[in-house]
């Protein structure tokens, strides 16, 4: 990842517009933030939140609050409390995110 021409900039998550990406079950709320190419939101996932896709674009993801479990293509099942982060890149291990009891994420991608 290159970051190149961004100014420094403050965020103050709360003033961000909330959007929101309805799951098989629950709902995400991303605050999105674009800068060229990077991207960084403040997600904050439903209890019961299950994604409706799998993804296969790179992040780094830090678990704020609650509890994220994340499956992987190969069978694996990752969890997250707060404090504890991931890092993949494109394309290299399909997963797919649910949040039984609610989680807020912090991702760069």
């Amino acid at each position: 990842m290159q970051l190149a021409d961004i100014p420094f900039t403050v965020t103050d998550w709360s003033q961000v517009e909330p959007t929101e990406h309805p799951g098989d079950h629950g709902m995400a709320t991303w605050r999105t933030c674009q800068f060229g190419e990077i991207r960084v939101r403040m997600v904050t996932y439903s209890p019961g939140y299950v994604a409706d896709h799998w993804c296969a674009k790179g992040h780094i993801l830090l678990c704020l609050t609650g509890e994220l479990h994340t499956d992987l293509a190969d069978g694996r099942t990752v969890v997250l409390h707060p404090g504890m982060s991931y890092q993949v890149a494109d394309h290299t291990a399909p997963h797919r995110s649910s949040a039984p009891t609610g989680a807020t994420l912090f991702i760069v991608d």
